[in-house]
């Protein structure tokens, strides 16, 4: 019996019939969003090449040794950045030890405990604070917080902790322990408007089920929501530390600006961004200004490799979150099977 004839156009919609020119406009959206992601590559790229051709005066001259000289000497053409270096992972370490607990805690009270219009009031306030500019936390860092550190906190903190030498010495007002204090501040909003957003992505069911099984309202937060949002709540406070890094005006005004390394919080210090924005503008040596814009491509790194171990550290939570999950279920990871797409003429 012979093959029917059919109107291949009487069966198959327009849309299909249009399938070629649909395949030029995916292929025009591909060529245009990869464009635009060589372009944040290339400006990448282009920052670090300018950054290094800029910093070899400096590197010719010290070499390796930028890094591991303590000595700031503008006058005397000595330069090393390990004094900045080592104020910069302190003050941002300290401040994520004493924002953490009191981010999360912010977002689980907003998403788990507070009522509604509380929830949605405090949220907004919250948001809003991460709005402030630096300038204004910076002020009043001065004014406020500088003062209550030398006649409150700091004889308090030597007081009872004086046997420890992160609280020894004379508390000045300014120094490490009132910019980490500062910066707290600052990226407490980032980090628990983040985790606000997650711990909301988490299913209803997901909490039900912990209590339906005869878990506390803790336990069930801890459960089904806290443990299924790690990776999330640490992608959070990678942005929040990646603020703290590079925050510049409001540290300035309260770590102190003394190029040391002391084990002491009261002490002053320094970071690599305040030492740009104090030092850029009166900069006129080519060696000097060289020394500024190597301290600027440590950052640079420093910032790098910081944000490339807390990506690893959240693949690896992500990772370990799905093993455990399958291994609960008690079933195996079946491979996705593969479709065979008809090609050319097959059917």
């Amino acid at each position: 019996m012979g093959a029917l004839p059919v109107d291949i156009k009487a069966i198959v919609p327009p849309a299909l019939r249009r399938q070629r020119d649909i395949h030029a406009g995916d292929r025009r959206f591909f060529h245009a969003t990869r464009a635009v992601a060589l372009l944040v590559t290339l400006v990448l790229l282009g920052l670090l090449v300018q950054l290094g051709n800029l910093s070899l005066p400096v590197l010719q001259t010290s070499g390796f040794g930028f890094l591991i000289n303590q000595n700031w000497d503008p006058v005397a053409g000595d330069f090393g950045a390990l004094s900045f270096i080592h104020g910069t992972l302190v003050s941002s370490l300290l401040a994520l030890l004493i924002s953490v607990p009191v981010s999360v805690g912010v977002a689980l009270f907003l998403t788990e405990l507070a009522p509604r219009r509380v929830s949605l009031v405090l949220g907004f306030l919250v948001e809003m604070l991460a709005a402030v500019p630096s300038v204004v936390y910076g002020l009043w860092g001065i004014f406020v917080l500088a003062p209550l550190v030398r006649t409150e906190i700091g004889p308090a903190l030597r007081e009872y902790l004086g046997f420890l030498p992160l609280f020894k010495g004379a508390p000045y007002g300014v120094g490490m322990l009132p910019a980490g204090i500062l910066l707290a501040i600052m990226i407490t909003p980032t980090i628990a408007s983040l985790c606000r957003e997650v711990f909301r992505a988490v299913p209803v069911a997901q909490r039900e089920a912990a209590l339906a099984l005869g878990g506390t309202r803790w336990e069930s937060i801890s459960i089904g929501v806290l443990r299924a949002t790690r990776s999330g709540v640490l992608g959070a406070v990678v942005l929040g530390l990646g603020r703290a890094l590079g925050e510049t005006m409001a540290v300035t005004m309260v770590i102190g600006n003394r190029a040391q390394i002391s084990a002491s919080l009261f002490a002053p210090a320094q970071t690599m961004a305040s030492v740009i924005a104090n030092e850029y503008a009166e900069a006129t040596e080519e060696l000097h200004l060289a020394a500024l814009a190597a301290t600027g491509l440590v950052l640079f790194f420093v910032s790098l490799l910081i944000n490339s171990g807390a990506r690893f550290l959240i693949w690896n939570v992500d990772r370990e979150a799905r093993g455990g999950r399958s291994k609960k279920a008690g079933t195996s990871q079946v491979p996705t099977p593969v479709l065979a797409v008809p090609q050319g003429g097959e059917s």
